[in-house]
């Protein structure tokens, strides 16, 4: 007989310390040192040792031959709770998962969650030579690779389906843009028109340049403790109410519509004990527009095929009817490997404690996370979201 375990809450855990290392297109540094000065960065902003920090999560896929084993060497940490955490955009829900329980648990007082990867010219090429099976089988011997093919192959069929036109994933675009302005790190540092985006050169039908992430080398990173140990060093926190993690969800729909979101999306709301219409920023994975829309639907803001009109009925930016991805997002900040996953974090955590590093969102209480990642030939494996609550 099967039956869901029941979880706890995470009461009395939660997150602070946001931290970003200010991201290059291309850095001749290796992902070591973007996560060692993350890890830098971090200790100093929380006026800890390096040798405080007895937990650590690690995500990113440019740290070969080392895995999170290893790079305790090169950091100098002597943790005794570790985790991997190779996700992609589901890095920063899982890592979040993972450190909060041990945090909960007593394995670890201070866990630091680290994501980073560096991006040489060449380097994003030989990530994709060896990043799926299937994709080696199924797609690279017929001369197509990497991500766009897929998510136009995606984001074909859900327009066919759900009627969703590019000014649709246009006006996302716009939104993340005019976010990203105020943001320092974000590598699109110019106002992206709508008519630009309709008339840029096509990459992979229906996809056009400003629906692609641009990697970038970059780090992110939080730490994870118990709320009493944050407030006993001034830290400002916010708290973990809830968090969710699937992974190949719905093997047998032929293209992907839908990601594992809409398996767990009512543990998500009723742990946390809130609901949709009480979320005041929310932050998508969004390495291309179709995976935001499907994650509106799959959160509970809109029903499954009303993603589009969802969209044309809100605005996006930070001062919007719906503040969504406040910091620009991948779309317009870049996508800085596994990195991509925790900036959704940082960003929440900013708003969250009153201290944006672009605009604040008004009133900021309660903010929604969210991660996709692991694209395979034909769809995104891995999915995850988190509740976040400004502490009292």
């Amino acid at each position: 007989m099967n039956s869901a375990p029941v979880r706890t809450a995470y009461d009395g855990v939660v997150a602070c310390v946001p931290i970003t290392v200010p991201y290059r297109r291309y850095s001749t540094n290796s992902a070591h040192w973007w996560i060692g000065r993350a890890l830098h960065d971090l200790t100093r902003a929380a006026n800890i040792r390096p040798k405080d920090i007895d937990g650590l999560v690690l995500s990113s896929f440019t740290t070969a031959p080392d895995t999170a084993v290893g790079m305790t060497q090169h950091l100098g940490l002597s943790p005794r709770w570790l985790d991997y955490v190779p996700m992609g955009g589901a890095s920063g829900v899982v890592g979040l998962r993972r450190a909060a329980r041990a945090v909960q648990c007593g394995d670890a007082q201070f866990v630091a969650c680290v994501a980073g990867d560096t991006n040489h010219v060449d380097s994003f090429r030989k990530t994709l030579a060896s990043f799926s099976r299937f994709a080696q089988d199924a797609v690279y011997p017929y001369g197509s690779g990497g991500a766009n093919a897929s998510f136009a192959l995606i984001t074909k069929n859900y327009m066919n389906l759900y009627g969703a036109t590019r000014e649709d994933f246009g006006k996302l675009c716009v939104a993340q843009r005019d976010n990203a302005l105020s943001i320092p790190f974000a590598m699109m540092k110019k106002k992206l028109t709508l008519d630009e985006y309709m008339n840029a050169r096509p990459i992979s039908d229906p996809l056009h340049l400003f629906d692609c992430v641009m990697p970038c080398a970059g780090a992110e990173a939080f730490l994870v403790c118990r709320a009493d140990v944050a407030k006993s060093i001034n830290l400002p926190a916010v708290r973990v109410l809830s968090t969710i993690e699937r992974h190949n969800a719905f093997p047998d729909d032929p293209i992907q519509y839908r990601g594992g979101w809409a398996m767990d999306i009512d543990e998500l709301w009723q742990m946390a004990g809130v609901k949709p219409a009480d979320v005041d920023l929310v932050q998508t994975y969004d390495d291309y527009p179709v995976i935001v829309t499907m994650q509106f639907e799959d959160l509970g803001f809109c029903a499954k095929g009303e993603g589009p009109d969802f969209v044309r009925s809100h605005t996006f930016t930070t001062e919007g009817s719906f503040p969504h991805n406040t910091s620009g997002g991948q779309l317009s900040a870049g996508q800085a490997g596994a990195a991509g996953g925790y900036l959704g974090f940082t960003e929440s955590i900013r708003q969250l404690t009153g201290a944006p590093i672009g605009k604040q969102v008004k009133d900021a209480e309660l903010a929604l996370v969210s991660g996709f990642g692991m694209i395979n030939y034909d769809r995104g494996l891995s999915s995850g979201a988190a509740l976040l609550a400004r502490a009292p």
